[in-house]
């Protein structure tokens, strides 16, 4: 980065020290992983430079002929993939394709989404108060059971009631295989389009650990970082029962997110998903998709042992949900000591979490990022036992309820919690496992 040192040294230096960041702690938060220094490179190349409106073959500009060639063959690779007639990989990112996904197909404030609700563990798009999504169409959210799981009866009639356009199946915080076959039952019922966000476990499907939704569902949306670590983006697909239903469909996706919602893509970002996508073919993702669950789940029950007390009582996927309520501790407050330790985490809400969105009950961690650092079983059941001093560490921290008084407390907080020796400790311990491992 010789030409960024020379031009910013300020950018320069916060980049390099954001590497060495990320070099040095234990990066948690589910949707967060690695990107090869392949990806990293396209991203920085000349394909920046281009402009290209419209599709291959049929470009506003001119100049597009070996951008052409990298969209159709991140189109191609995705295609053979994932096993669906047409994908679109012009979306900037996840909550965009949703929004082009919605735009094709709902009319503003007369359609109606059914998706599970934010509070239990689904996304913003998928029909939150606070996001587009929530504010221009009919939501209808269903929750998860006592359990923590999903009740697929209780879907069907809520969809068989309600009568929606569009069923969402997918999530953000759900560590629990999702049943695809059973939504595509439930929206073909009510012959409503069935949208699987598989955002959070696209690399899993490719790799074989959880089961796709491609034959059930007519849209698939998923961004291509977090388990698929491509560069952050997104692509949505048609499946052939989405063909069969719709036979427009593919056309109606492709105008919604150009000339629809978005202007030229970044030619950059495409090639960058042409290469994770290759990538994700080979032997060693397979091995890497299996050994990200394999860690979660030692994990989950090493945590167990320390009477976590984990949300659906597991995982079956890349997530943990972490419900802090038994340890009389906060989820905000053990993300921040957590991350001090070097263990980078995020506070989360559980279902039917009482306390407010900034300050929820539970935390939110998972295995992608370690997984491609190299980080197996073994190291698993350490950081479970770092995890578990660090929340023991700061259990007499108490918020205060009174909005007023937080301030002030979270002053004090960070800093009895950036001068706790335990906490320290731990960093250095963690500094000595991450050296072991290096980044990509």
């Amino acid at each position: 980065m010789k030409n960024l040192k020379a031009v910013d040294p300020q950018i320069y230096k916060l980049v390099k020290e954001e590497e060495k960041r990320q070099e040095d702690v234990l990066e948690m938060i589910p949707s967060e992983n690695y990107a090869s220094k392949a990806v990293l490179e396209v991203l920085g190349s000349v394909l920046n430079n281009k402009y290209s409106e419209g599709y291959p073959k049929k470009r506003y500009y001119q100049g597009n002929t070996l951008i052409d060639d990298i969209e159709i063959l991140a189109q191609e690779r995705a295609k053979k993939l994932f096993g669906v007639p047409h994908v679109n990989v012009q979306p900037y990112s996840g909550s965009p394709a949703n929004t082009a996904v919605y735009f094709a197909l709902l009319e503003p404030f007369k359609s109606k989404i059914l998706g599970l609700s934010l509070a239990f563990g689904g996304h913003l798009t998928h029909g939150s108060p606070v996001s587009f999504s929530g504010k221009y169409f009919k939501i209808i959210p269903y929750n998860l059971d006592k359990n923590g799981l999903i009740n697929y009866d209780e879907v069907e009639k809520l969809a068989l009631k309600e009568r929606p356009n569009i069923i969402v199946c997918g999530a953000t915080a759900y560590p629990r295989i999702i049943d695809f076959k059973r939504f595509g039952e439930i929206a073909d019922k009510v012959e409503a389009y069935l949208l699987a966000d598989v955002s959070h476990i696209a690399g899993l499907i490719i790799g074989g650990t959880h089961p796709s939704p491609i034959p059930y569902v007519h849209i698939v949306m998923t961004t291509t970082h977090k388990t698929l670590r491509g560069p952050r983006g997104a692509m949505i697909m048609v499946t052939e029962k989405g063909l069969k239903k719709d036979p427009e469909l593919a056309g109606k996706i492709d105008k919604a997110v150009f000339p629809g919602l978005q202007g030229g893509p970044h030619d950059n970002q495409t090639a960058a998903i042409a290469v994770s996508l290759l990538e994700a073919s080979k032997l060693e993702f397979k091995k890497y998709s299996e050994q990200v669950v394999k860690n979660a789940k030692v994990l989950a029950e090493e945590l167990t042992k320390s009477r976590f007390n984990l949300v659906s009582g597991g995982t079956d996927n890349h997530l943990l949900l972490i419900d802090l309520a038994n340890k009389k501790i906060n989820g905000a407050l053990a993300a921040y000591a957590l991350e001090v330790a070097g263990i980078v985490v995020n506070k989360n809400a559980v279902p039917n979490d009482p306390m407010p969105p900034f300050y929820p009950s539970g935390i939110r961690l998972g295995t992608p990022a370690i997984t491609t650092r190299g980080i197996k079983e073994k190291e698993m059941v350490q950081i479970a036992k770092w995890i578990n001093d660090v929340i023991n560490e700061i259990s007499s921290e108490v918020l205060p309820l009174d909005k007023a008084k937080r301030s002030e407390f979270w002053k004090d907080f960070k800093k009895r919690v950036e001068k706790n020796k335990k906490l320290l400790e731990i960093k250095e311990e963690v500094k000595t496992l991450c050296s072991k491992f290096s980044l990509p």
